[in-house]
């Protein structure tokens, strides 16, 4: 499973980036206006940091205007992936960024035929949102596996990218039902590694290596 960071914190990334890790990066307007930053410049440090995809999310409603600002965020560099809302103006936007060769990050996803229809339009990734529908009373994780189910039945190239993720239990039960990438907060990427038997078994460790009192350089 790909891990990507799910922020516009260039100083955060830059110290997670660091664990090798991180397979890309997503953003979206919320998280750009947080940052207090221009857009272009956020996406432009975020490219340099890592190597991986950048999701960079479009404005327009219409799908002219989707095309045009997907081109231009496609200039800030090679592996900006143009993000675009499942709608229909946003699916005919996805076919024509695609038949010209760019990668697409189709977001909003809440319903496996949605999906279908983004595959359809040529997505490279797919965001379908967990978190978002438990709060709306459904089974998040359901979709992912439903999508997969889908996508594997017709062989589509589309990755599935779980996305707003709330904890680690969220990130063990995607990768359990097949999703390809997931889209994390720091905080919860961080609390991957945790796990107090770690704490608890290092800190007896190093307690007895202490009593030894040898040296390994």
């Amino acid at each position: 499973m790909q891990f990507f960071l799910d922020t516009t914190d260039t100083v955060v990334l830059k110290t997670l980036a660091a664990t090798g890790l991180v397979d890309g990066v997503t953003t979206n307007p919320s998280l750009i206006a947080k940052s207090g930053r221009p857009m272009l410049e956020v996406i432009a440090e975020i490219c340099a940091l890592v190597d991986g995809p950048i999701s960079a999310e479009v404005a327009a409603p219409d799908a002219v205007g989707m095309v045009a600002e997907g081109r231009r965020l496609r200039e800030i560099a090679a592996n900006v992936v143009v993000k675009i809302p499942l709608t229909f103006e946003g699916l005919k936007a996805t076919r024509t960024l695609a038949d010209e060769g760019m990668d697409v990050n189709v977001t909003l996803c809440f319903s496996t035929v949605q999906a279908l229809m983004a595959a359809k339009a040529g997505a490279t990734f797919i965001s379908p949102f967990i978190g978002r529908l438990d709060d709306y009373g459904a089974i998040g994780m359901d979709l992912i596996s439903e999508i997969r189910t889908v996508y594997d039945n017709y062989d589509f190239d589309t990755q599935i990218l779980a996305a707003s993720i709330r904890n680690t239990a969220h990130v063990r039960a995607a990768a359990i039902a097949g999703a390809d990438c997931a889209t994390l907060p720091p905080a919860v990427f961080q609390d991957m590694i945790k796990h107090p038997l770690t704490e608890k078994g290092l800190e007896q460790f190093n307690a007895d290596w202490a009593k030894t009192g040898q040296s390994i350089l």
